[in-house]
């Protein structure tokens, strides 16, 4: 038998097409080989890329091979027509899809890497927080355009989805109007995101009350914002309510924060040792940053004065620390000290008193 009987005919059109997609995977390789070497020698100069060249790094492996196949189909012969064109068709198809992971990676490589540049476990943090609510929101909404864009494209590939868009455009009236109804809460969300990013009434961390709940901004999505309540529940709230309904923002420009505490005491009470028992406490407080210590009376009735101690934080939840620290010690020291300037309820019992002794004298007599 003959050697040559082993060698395949590189006549015969399919053994050309074989050889040029071998040929083309061949050349992609090479191709992703330099560039991954360039790629990460320039991460290591500039440490912001590489974390996006980590990321982009596994669709690259895909696309790269998949656009030499695709340009490899122009050698492909031309019987079977419907196959050719079947295979090709799918090859875009996957390199469509290969192209919106690689711009979603990229996107979310870009949150990352922002998010590990500017942490928020600072004291001064505003700056961080800002930062990582725009890119966040930001990126979220640019996921959901590039992946509904890829769907959108990949379906337009079809002949049938060309024909019924077209004829949807066509009667484009009630329809467009029907789809615009349906899709208002999605859309209403997506333009909200944009813009709390832009105009940015909360961001990440931030101290809010939602619906009469403390809570901390936890996670800021394309459609809804996660609240930290403050006994770790989590409320679910979407985008458009903090466009459309007023909230707190404990930390909309500053984190520091004012704290106070209410306590009722009778008028004998001397103010000048309570403040110094004030002035001590928050001294030995590290919750106490040092702005602001006052000691005042704010009200007063018929029995007591109310007296209110306001204490500067650098945070809430320093601020909640060291009113529970003061309260307790002003209580504390009014026992200690003096007891007698509780509150407490006066009458006069002078009368009964004296009815009462009258009548034991008159039963010892008659005894």
């Amino acid at each position: 038998m003959n050697s040559s009987d082993w060698m395949p005919d590189i006549t015969h059109p399919w053994t050309r097409f074989a050889l040029v997609v071998i040929i083309a995977l061949a050349v992609a390789g090479l191709v992703h080989r330099v560039a991954d070497l360039f790629l990460r020698r320039l991460a290591l100069r500039h440490p912001m890329g590489a974390s996006i060249v980590a990321r982009a790094n596994t669709p690259l492996e895909a696309i790269v091979p998949l656009v030499a196949v695709l340009a490899a189909f122009r050698a492909a012969p031309d019987e079977p027509a419907r196959l050719i064109d079947g295979l090709e068709h799918l090859v875009g198809i996957a390199l469509i899809g290969a192209c919106t992971w690689f711009l979603v990676r990229c996107i979310g490589a870009l949150e990352a890497t922002v998010t590990r540049f500017n942490p928020i476990d600072l004291e001064d943090n505003l700056r961080a927080r800002r930062l990582q609510t725009q890119v966040r929101v930001l990126s979220r909404t640019a996921m959901v355009v590039i992946i509904v864009l890829g769907i959108a494209v990949a379906l337009m590939t079809f002949p049938g989805v060309r024909q019924f868009g077209a004829s949807l455009l066509a009667s484009a009236g009630i329809a467009g109007l029907a789809v615009g109804l349906a899709a208002k809460p999605v859309l209403g969300n997506l333009i909200a995101g944009i813009q709390i990013a832009l105009t940015q009434p909360i961001r990440i961390d931030d101290v809010v009350i939602v619906e009469g709940e403390w809570g901390k901004v936890e996670e800021i999505t394309s459609t809804y914002v996660v609240v930290k309540i403050w006994d770790e529940r989590r409320m679910i709230v979407p985008l458009q309510y903090f466009i459309e309904t007023p909230f707190q923002n404990w930390t909309r420009t500053s984190s520091q924060i004012l704290g106070s505490v209410l306590l009722w005491f009778d008028y004998g009470l001397p103010l000048e040792p309570l403040r110094g028992e004030l002035e001590r406490i928050c001294k030995a407080a590290p919750e106490w940053d040092g702005r602001v210590m006052v000691l005042q009376v704010v009200d007063s009735n018929d029995k007591a004065m109310q007296v209110r101690a306001l204490m500067s934080s650098t945070n809430s939840g320093k601020s909640f620390d060291l009113r529970c620290k003061v309260r307790e010690g002003l209580i504390a020291f009014v026992r200690r000290e003096c007891p007698a300037f509780l509150p407490r309820w006066r009458g006069d019992v002078e009368g009964p008193l004296r009815n009462l002794e009258h009548r034991a004298q008159a039963r010892s007599h008659m005894g």
